[in-house]
This record gives C-alpha cells, sequence and structure tokens, in this order.
C-alpha cells in the first residue's frame, strides 16, 4: 500500500465574496509535480441579481486549468475565440500553451437567478517542450463526461482525462495523466492501483473517507510517497473525492502570476509578450 506522507489542510483565500479555499501551494506543499495549484471555490449560494465569479480578462502561458463546476456554472471567453457556458457536473479544459487572455464569469441567466455554487480549477504543469504550444480549450456538459460504477453502484467515476478500467477518458491531455471526480455513498469502497513512479493528487471536496486507513476529511490534500501502490478508499458518508496521478516531469518551475515557465528568463518574457499583444487581443 502507498504510505501516506502528510495530510495538507486547505487554506481559507476568500476572492472578493467568492469562498475559496486552497490546498496548494501552501507553506508546507509547493507542488506535486505535475499538478501545481487548486482553488477549491465554495460551496455557496448566491442570491438573485449577484455579480457571480469575480475572473475577468487575465493571461496565461506554459500550463493548463482544469475546471471542475459541481454546482453552478462558468460562462468562459478567450482571446482564441472560444466560448461557452458549462453548468454543474461538466468540465473546462484549457491549455494556455503559448499564451492567450481568457475570462471565467457566471452566465447571465446565474448572475439573474442566483443559486448554488461549487467550482474547482486545477493547474496542471506543461512539459518544456510543450510550453509554446498552440493554445487550445474544450468544455463538455454533464453529459459528455464518460462515468461508471463499482461496489454495487456505491462509487461512481467521472472519468475526465485517461484509462481506468477499461474505460477512457472525456478529454485529450498535453501529457498522459489520469483525471477525475468519484463520487462515494455511505459505506462505498474503492481500490485502485497507481504505479509507483507516478504522482498521486488525491483532494476531498465533499465528506470523510478513510484512505488506507486514516481517516481524512473535506478541504483536505494527501500526499503520499512513491512507494507502494495500492490505495484503499471507504467513505462513512456521501463524499466527492478529486482524483488524479501522473508521471512527474521533475524540470524547474518558475511560476509568477498567471505564467508558469522553467526560467527567469522565460517569466520576463511572457510579460513582454502579453504587453507587446502577442496573446492575442481582447473584445467584449
Amino acid at each position: 500500500m502507498r504510505n501516506i506522507k502528510k495530510i495538507h489542510t486547505a487554506e481559507y483565500r476568500p476572492i472578493a465574496d467568492l469562498i475559496t479555499y486552497s490546498p496548494l501551494p501552501t507553506r508546507s506543499l509547493q507542488m506535486i509535480d505535475p499538478f501545481l495549484f487548486l482553488n477549491h471555490h465554495g460551496h455557496q449560494v448566491y442570491k438573485p441579481k449577484n455579480n457571480g465569479l469575480p475572473f475577468g480578462p487575465h493571461p496565461h502561458r506554459g500550463m493548463e486549468t482544469v475546471t471542475f463546476i459541481l454546482e453552478g456554472d462558468i460562462m468562459h471567453k478567450d482571446s482564441g475565440g472560444h466560448e461557452s457556458v458549462i453548468t454543474a457536473g461538466g468540465v473546462q479544459y484549457m491549455t494556455a500553451g503559448r499564451g492567450l487572455i481568457h475570462a471565467e464569469v457566471s452566465s447571465d441567466d446565474f448572475k439573474a437567478t442566483g443559486g448554488p455554487l461549487e467550482i474547482l480549477q486545477l493547474w496542471v504543469n506543461l512539459p518544456a517542450k510543450l510550453k509554446m504550444t498552440e493554445p487550445r480549450y474544450e468544455g463538455l456538459q454533464k453529459e459528455d463526461i464518460p462515468s461508471f460504477t463499482m461496489d454495487e453502484d456505491k462509487v461512481t467515476v467521472n472519468l475526465v482525462s485517461g484509462e481506468w478500467n477499461g474505460h477512457k477518458g472525456a478529454f485529450e491531455t498535453s501529457s498522459e495523466m489520469v483525471l477525475s471526480t468519484v463520487y462515494f455513498q455511505p459505506a462505498g469502497k474503492l481500490t485502485v492501483t497507481v504505479p509507483a513512479e507516478r504522482n498521486i493528487f488525491f483532494y476531498i471536496i465533499k465528506g470523510t473517507l478513510k484512505v488506507n486507513g486514516q481517516e481524512v476529511p473535506f478541504r483536505n490534500l494527501v500526499e503520499f510517497n512513491n512507494e507502494g501502490e495500492e490505495l484503499e478508499i471507504t467513505a462513512s458518508e456521501d463524499s466527492i473525492l478529486l482524483f488524479g496521478h501522473a508521471k512527474p516531469f521533475n524540470e524547474p518551475v518558475v511560476a509568477q502570476g498567471p505564467f508558469v515557465m522553467n526560467s527567469e528568463a522565460e517569466i520576463y518574457q511572457a510579460y513582454q509578450d502579453y504587453q507587446q499583444g502577442k496573446f492575442g487581443s481582447w473584445t467584449h
């Protein structure tokens, strides 16, 4: 079995009126290569006539964002001409690559009527050879995400990327990576084998899970050692897990604001390119 190295509690970091918790990066954990950053927004309920999400136009380069919409919605727009509204159960996958500008706001409907909102955004690194790749975006609704059940339907896996139990995930990713949201009913049990050389991303969104004998409540990220291959996960209540794994890149990471590169010089270049309009033009 995989040994647990440490359990990291998400830090409270509100953004305007948006409840936000972040387990990565924190003072105790910089990254789980190639997973860089996670923001957990909500759960909260917005009143009618609200301002919605506060993420207006901003640039990115050198990384990818994977956005999981559990409740509420996100309207995405970017300088590459992509636009969509993704609702509860859907996922957005964006490769920033050499650079683009995007906005993530709430739909006009959500701002008018309000309602529950819970959204997670994960940043995944790009390897050096793909840092300057062509930007791309894809948004898929809940019905377009493959799912399968285990343990007499007490465990449901929504497979965002990679392969698991003969199933193939919804998105083609830049590097081989398994990403999923796993929903547990009480007493639901899941056993997973992950090769020792792969790093595991394990964040509890809701409920409480026991993993390899240790009980972990929600808003905690479990960091594993790279020894052993098996995870035994059981739920004592309705629970949701953000689960992934990938081979580490083992490359230098220099991150500043919205840019993630391999050197300070590349970060400087990113700011220059952005200021010179090389990330595309933004039209409202």
